[in-house]
């Protein structure tokens, strides 16, 4: 089977720029979680390499390295597990292959470790960022709780997942929290987090 693999952060992103190849696989695997998640923890991610451990896929395909993963050892981990699986890894926006004629490609290899590297700090960085005008803004006395990378205040983030809120309120796991109220399990971390800032 020839699949791809696709990822967006949260459930306000859309898909539409990483599937619009989608009829050229015989299967596509979306995950709507972050890429700090490890890829053998996401649902979709684990469903892929259940279908790679029982041989019926031999081709991944995904738009960029850090669709897999935002963590360089993640990512290098990914790729050496279809490796010696024996199955084809292609990065469309380098549109390399990371085997040729069934053996492993070097420079595919080098060039995954350069971009992984880079999608690493960059979140390295993006997160300092965030962590620096939360700062500021407290110190201002402007901070309102909100999240990053939504408009939404705390409060309006929780009154939009109020079925997940009242089940992390309740004693629920993270995972059964999410699942009860048909989210990922990102968005049930996201307000677990949003849950634990309005009691500071």
């Amino acid at each position: 089977m020839k699949v791809k693999y696709v990822r967006i952060s949260s459930l306000e992103q859309n898909t539409a720029r990483q599937v619009k190849n989608e009829s050229e696989f015989d299967k596509v695997f979306v995950d709507k979680i972050s890429g700090a998640v490890s890829f053998f923890e996401r649902p979709q991610g684990k469903k892929l390499v259940d279908g790679v451990n029982i041989g019926i896929i031999t081709e991944v395909h995904v738009l960029s390295i850090d669709r897999i993963g935002r963590n360089i050892l993640d990512i290098l981990t990914v790729c050496e597990f279809l490796t010696e699986r024996n199955v084809n890894l292609y990065v469309e926006n380098i549109g390399m292959y990371s085997m040729v004629d069934g053996t492993q490609n070097p420079i595919f290899k080098m060039i995954v470790s350069v971009l992984g590297n880079v999608s690493e700090m960059e979140r390295n960085n993006m997160l300092e960022r965030q962590r620096q005008g939360i700062e500021i803004a407290k110190a201002k006395g402007v901070y309102k709780g909100r999240l990053y990378g939504s408009r939404m205040t705390t409060e309006e983030f929780l009154k939009k997942y109020k079925k997940v809120t009242i089940e992390l309120k309740n004693g629920e796991s993270l995972r059964r929290a999410a699942a009860l109220g048909g989210v990922s399990l990102g968005v049930a971390q996201r307000v677990k987090k949003a849950l634990n800032e309005q009691l500071l």
